[in-house]
């Protein structure tokens, strides 16, 4: 639209509509008054017509450059305005987590419903920050309608009343056969509160190099039947310390090994509002000393530096002496963020990259994980519910999301805002059966598995899940 020209058109309409309405008008009155004045009128109107039609182009350039100045805001907004009815017409979906992994899936699912806006809010967990501000948003106007949970304190919001029973979606739970671990995490008193989109196995992975030296072979079945049982694998530590000299010790630190007998207690820490001490602690506090005794493991504790230095080859005694760790307990996000990025010494000295192997090793567990959960003061629970199911229960989405479709070109195709690192590497394994056995193959020369020394990694992760025992997490 030409606003400069259709104004100024505008304004002489006006001006000119004015004078013949004014001068019309003063014609009926006059010959009201006074009969035969109409004629005066007339000639009076007649006369100042000239006058009037020069001011109106003695004024029109101000006018003109006035509408040359408004006409850009104008067109803006007159473009902008279907977008803005647009974006108003949108169902805001409020969802808080702590990493930015799930908003990945949220741009995801804007993409297949334009109709519905999702306000993600990442909120870290450095000092709690996260659950800090969820508790204090309870009940309030502030409060997300889909909030992640992270294994920590995801039974803490499950055993409350905060969450909608999301029990409807168990059908599709059932057709995607999601693990029951992870099923039985998001329960509570017979009600599904939430979902996962991971399920998080742990395994215990080894160095082939070693396991060669030390039991003659690498190979992973083998190394599992050494090692399938505590008893067994406190026997294989012994072999190793023996074969070594005591230079390799089964593990970097005895907490590796104390996920695996806490997940599998038969009863959780407080019975009647008691203190009670599971059979499987108590092994396990014999287990540990028993190692810190005979000197199978390294006392680097967990998270530390030494501890990170036995998977790159760099480990040394207090006097200074080369030392080395056979086995390390992880999970399925152990291998791509924790193993696999310290294989590697910081001054490229060594580098064990290809030189591992996985297997189940001597108890089944789990790891951490996050689940979803709607509130149940959702104004928006349809729409909440089927967020839910989006990420952790469509099959196309979980694919999607273990195989790497998910580029930054792909959500940038969605939403052209999205941040440049915001990607969804392959790999992460899902909580869903029949995509892991229907994905499993594709792992075969993925760069995990070139990392296993060919090993399938998806594969050693899909044997351990349907084991995993996480009611006491």
């Amino acid at each position: 639209m030409n606003y400069k020209k259709t104004s100024l058109v505008v304004l002489m309409l006006v001006l000119l509509m004015a004078l013949a309405a004014c001068g019309g008008q003063v014609q009926q009155a006059a010959e009201q008054a006074v009969p035969g004045a109409s004629e005066t009128v007339a000639a009076v109107v007649e006369e100042v017509a000239p006058t009037v039609e020069a001011m109106v182009e003695e004024v029109a350039p101000t006018v003109e450059a006035m509408v040359e100045e408004v006409a850009p805001t104008a067109e803006a907004v007159v473009e902008e305005a279907p977008a803005e009815e647009a974006a108003m017409d949108k169902t805001v979906l409020d969802v808080w987590s702590f990493t930015n992994e799930i908003n990945t899936m949220a741009v995801a699912y804007e993409c297949l419903h334009p109709e519905v806006d999702v306000q993600y809010t990442m909120i870290p967990m450095t000092n709690g920050e996260y659950q800090t501000k969820l508790l204090a948003s309870l009940g309030t106007a502030d409060s997300p309608d889909v909030l992640a949970l992270e294994a920590a304190f995801v039974k803490d919001y499950v055993e409350s009343d905060f969450l909608a029973d999301l029990g409807d979606l168990l059908p599709e739970a059932e057709a995607a056969q999601t693990y029951p671990s992870v099923l039985g995490v998001g329960a509570y008193d017979g009600i599904q509160k939430a979902y996962s989109y991971q399920a998080t196995p742990g395994a215990v992975f080894y160095r082939r190099s070693l396991a060669k030296e030390y039991f003659g072979t690498d190979d992973p079945a083998e190394i599992q039947a050494l090692m399938s049982d505590i008893e067994k694998f406190t026997a294989a530590a012994a072999v190793i310390k023996e074969k070594s000299g005591g230079d390799t010790y089964m593990v970097a630190s005895s907490g590796d090994f104390q996920n695996p007998f806490f997940a599998n207690r038969e009863q959780p820490w407080v019975i009647d509002g008691e203190l009670t001490i599971d059979p499987m602690v108590e092994e396990y506090i014999k287990i540990a000393k028993l190692f810190r005794d005979e000197g199978y493991e390294a006392q680097a504790a967990q998270w530390q530096e030494g501890w990170f230095a036995g998977m790159n080859d760099t480990l040394v005694d207090a006097e200074g002496n080369p030392k080395k760790v056979f086995a390390y307990f992880l999970p399925t996000w152990g291998l791509p963020y924790v193993l696999a990025p310290n294989a590697v010494a910081a001054d490229g000295s060594s580098d064990t990259s290809g030189d591992w192997g996985v297997i189940e090793g001597p108890l089944p567990y789990q790891w951490g994980g996050t689940w979803l959960g709607a509130l149940g003061e959702s104004e928006n629970m349809d729409i909440a519910k089927d967020f839910v199911r989006f990420v952790a229960l469509d099959q196309e989405n979980l694919t999607n999301w273990a195989t790497g479709v998910y580029t930054n070109e792909y959500l940038k195709a969605c939403d052209p805002n999205v941040p440049d690192d915001q990607v969804q590497a392959p790999g992460d394994f899902v909580s869903s059966q029949v995509v892991v056995e229907a994905i499993t193959s594709g792992f075969d020369d993925s760069e995990m598995s070139a990392f296993l020394g060919g090993q399938n990694s998806y594969g050693g992760f899909a044997a351990a899940a349907p084991s995993v025992n996480a009611r006491l997490m």
